[in-house]
């Protein structure tokens, strides 16, 4: 069904060569474009395509739709003038900066009937997948609070800080699991490597359901940690994507609370490795558009879901930014 699809890889550097190499294996890819011409020519060398330019791909009737990891200032104007040409769109996260341009994107989408796409990487985890689908079947209950920290030592950024560039994925899990957006966006953080681009960050989220949520960001920590945790009236599900061991990354803990007496005493029980099928994220989310670019199916992480993401992401950042400026006074 997806083998007609031909789609053009736009950007390949740190995380473009990746989704390069995903739709050549996927048999999809058709021509590179980047702004180095050095990068262009191996990229495009190493998968046996054309190093076309931007305008040229945008021409080409034979190409369905584009690929973007483009620096993000760059993803809105790019995106409408793809989905101009008549092309569908997958953008590497985030869909855009600012709401107000992401919006307008994804206006056109809809008012075209093209697929937009964005990288939230994480919702095609088959970990994530079985846990969002054990939450929705209740096996913990009702959910009462979230927690994510996604911690690691560097890569160091100069051009977005902790917030944009480790926050997104968590967010996007963190609505999933919800299924609505929060009433109250607060944030805190620090810039202690230069003084202006935060390199820790904690987001705290509530929902007008009750729900709670916190999402810890730092790229200044002693070692990697990835883990996302569900707390449930009647047990506790933990995702720990660093976690060496793929069969221990998703563990069910039925832990519950006794309240018949004068004060809550837990009652814990086994964990549970929950087994779940291996797969690769990426490689999932490269089909999913190429399956969504074929038959019109809504992505998980189509236009709207990316729309709410960036929405959040902007409230954490006006908050982050007093905290910042707090903190230098």
């Amino acid at each position: 069904m997806t083998d007609s699809v031909r789609i053009a890889q736009i950007g390949c550097g740190h995380w473009g060569k990746n989704l390069a190499r995903n739709f050549a294996e996927l048999g999809a890819l058709a021509a590179i474009a980047d702004d180095h011409p050095e990068t262009a020519a191996r990229i495009a060398g190493e998968h046996k395509v054309p190093a076309r330019s931007f305008a040229d791909i945008l021409a080409d009737p034979a190409i369905a739709g584009i690929s973007l990891a483009t620096p993000a200032a760059m993803h809105g104007r790019m995106a409408l003038e793809t989905l101009a040409a008549g092309k569908h769109v997958f953008i590497e996260k985030p869909l855009a900066l600012d709401p107000a341009e992401a919006e307008t994107v994804v206006e056109a989408a809809e008012r075209a009937g093209l697929v937009l796409m964005v990288g939230h990487l994480l919702q095609y985890h088959p970990q994530f997948i079985a846990l969002l689908r054990l939450v929705r079947e209740r096996a913990v209950g009702a959910v009462r609070y979230i927690y994510s920290n996604r911690l690691s030592l560097g890569k160091f950024r100069t051009e977005e800080n902790v917030l944009w560039s480790f926050a997104p994925h968590d967010l996007s899990m963190t609505l999933a699991l919800t299924g609505e957006q929060p009433d109250r966006v607060s944030a805190e953080g620090a810039a202690m490597l230069d003084g202006s681009i935060a390199d820790w960050c904690i987001c705290h989220l509530s929902f007008p359901s009750g729900v709670r949520a916190h999402i810890h960001s730092s790229w200044l920590h002693p070692f990697k940690e990835q883990r996302l945790v569900v707390v449930g009236d009647e047990g506790m599900i933990v995702f720990e994507d660093s976690a060496l061991d793929w069969e221990r990354r998703l563990v069910l803990y039925p832990h519950k609370v006794d309240r018949s007496g004068g004060a809550p005493a837990p009652i814990k029980g086994e964990a549970q490795f929950v087994p779940v099928e291996r797969g690769e994220p990426l490689r999932a989310e490269c089909r999913q558009f190429l399956r969504s670019a074929a038959t019109g199916e809504r992505p998980p992480t189509d236009g709207r879901e990316g729309l709410a993401v960036l929405k959040v992401l902007d409230r954490a950042e006006q908050a982050l930014r007093l905290s910042l400026s707090e903190g230098a006074q």
